[in-house]
């Protein structure tokens, strides 16, 4: 892993701290002119297109890309039990979680007889999506479906790539764990081309409001060509982990956890911020064994650890590692320090943060309870990871009686005359005769 030495000179402020931190190439605005005939072509030629899509990327003939139900239900009737009870275990805690952040109306009375009530309202229709190339992730399936069903979504279609090895289905464990959740409405599509699916609607598919699930940057392109006539979780870019650790790290766990979101992708990040160059080097020597000894060295994990968005970050003290990972706002953030759960209280900018040695970000991708699909490339800073609230909408009730509505009259009629909208004071006149109540 490089190294990026942070230490003795005052650390910058804002971007130019940003743009000295490792990141991920990820250009998703180059990618878009990539995917735009494919949404196109889905709109114009609907199934069809996706069909042919399905042999062109995926090498496979379809017939229809809604997946029987039977399928779904052999899939669950075939899965080993162990992975069964682990899944079953996933969605409890998962559950236990989102169904804590269902928000519940409440009315505020600004004057007697004026109030404004902001009630919950779920979006109507959902896509969910789940990745389906190096790796088949049910749990992304959960992460996305739990808190749309907490949120009382009424309408909920799950899409996920063909898979040659299965006759053209979605991977058996991404339809056994549909068949938990009692998802039936299941697509045979990736890519690009399953959110343009639920954007424009096709014969097999109606469209949805909303679309959520990570993907690759042809999946994130295809949200951003949407944006404004669907609603989107986030453009989730390659999967991040920033640790900042002191010396009561332990190595072992340190270079473990960087090596478990290596093996995501080639372009996943693991950056280690800490003051200890003994804890460095500790780190840098525990890699060595580890990699060799597990998967997915040659084609993800090396080339995500030697990549430019990984790297060892060596600063001063735990107070500048702070700022470090705040410029950097980790998708995963684990502390590692003393006094880990103060520390981890400071944190601004963050997808979630994992407390101390016995919270890992393995934890938080299956068991945890908390969500998973979270925000990449730094936009922790503006965003947050999904939840129940992602399928809600805040809609404000305005009730005001008309003794509300007259002292308050003059207001709105000077406001309206300042900003040269006479027609918005008439609206308020209009209802007095004409002539604007006198405040009392």
């Amino acid at each position: 892993m490089a190294r990026i030495d942070l230490r003795g000179d005052a650390l910058p402020e804002g971007s130019a701290l940003r743009d000295l931190l490792p990141r991920a190439d990820f250009d998703v605005q180059a990618a878009l002119e990539k995917v735009r005939p494919i949404c196109e072509a889905v709109h114009h030629r609907g199934d069809a297109a996706l069909i042919d899509y399905a042999e062109k990327f995926d090498g496979v003939q379809l017939e229809s890309v809604r997946v029987p139900a039977r399928a779904l239900a052999e899939a669950l009737e075939q899965l080993d039990p162990a992975v069964r009870a682990a899944l079953e275990e996933s969605i409890r805690r998962a559950r236990l979680v989102h169904r804590e952040q269902r928000r519940a109306a409440h009315t505020t009375q600004v004057v007697p007889g004026g109030s404004v009530t902001e009630k919950w309202v779920p979006v109507e229709r959902v896509g969910l999506y789940a990745p389906g190339g190096r790796s088949v992730y049910p749990s992304s399936v959960i992460m996305n479906a739990v808190p749309a069903q907490e949120a009382g979504v009424a309408s909920m279609a799950l899409a996920s790539p063909p898979q040659k090895e299965f006759g053209g289905l979605p991977h058996p464990t991404i339809l056994a764990a549909c068949a938990l959740l009692g998802i039936d409405e299941v697509y045979a599509v990736g890519g690009a081309q399953a959110v343009a699916m639920f954007a424009h609607g096709t014969e097999s598919c109606p469209p949805a409001n909303m679309v959520t699930g990570p993907g690759n940057i042809w999946v994130a392109a295809a949200k951003r060509y949407f944006t404004g006539k669907i609603g989107i979780d986030t453009e989730a870019g390659p999967t991040e982990i920033a640790i900042l650790a002191d010396e009561t790290a332990d190595p072992v766990h340190v270079a473990s956890d960087l090596i478990s979101q290596a093996e995501h992708d080639p372009l996943a990040a693991a950056v280690l911020v800490t003051d200890s160059v003994e804890l460095a080097e500790a780190v840098e020597k525990e890699l060595e064994p580890q990699v060799a000894a597990t998967k997915h060295i040659e084609d993800r994990i090396v080339p995500a650890l030697s990549g430019r968005q990984s790297a060892i970050v060596l600063v001063d003290g735990v107070d500048e590692g702070l700022r470090v990972v705040d410029a950097y706002g980790a998708e995963h953030l684990e502390i590692q320090t003393a006094d880990a759960a103060a520390v981890a209280d400071r944190v601004k900018n963050a997808g979630a943060i994992f407390v101390g040695a016995w919270a890992p970000v393995s934890l938080g991708d299956y068991c945890a309870g908390s969500n998973h699909v979270l925000p990449t490339g730094g936009c922790a800073c503006h965003s947050s990871g999904l939840s129940v609230q992602s399928f809600l909408r805040g809609i404000h009730i305005v009730d005001y009686t008309r003794d509300a509505l007259a002292e308050v009259a003059h207001h709105v009629v000077t406001l309206a005359e300042a900003e040269d909208l006479p027609a918005h004071g008439a609206a308020i006149k209009a209802r007095f005769g004409w002539k604007v109540p006198e405040s009392k």
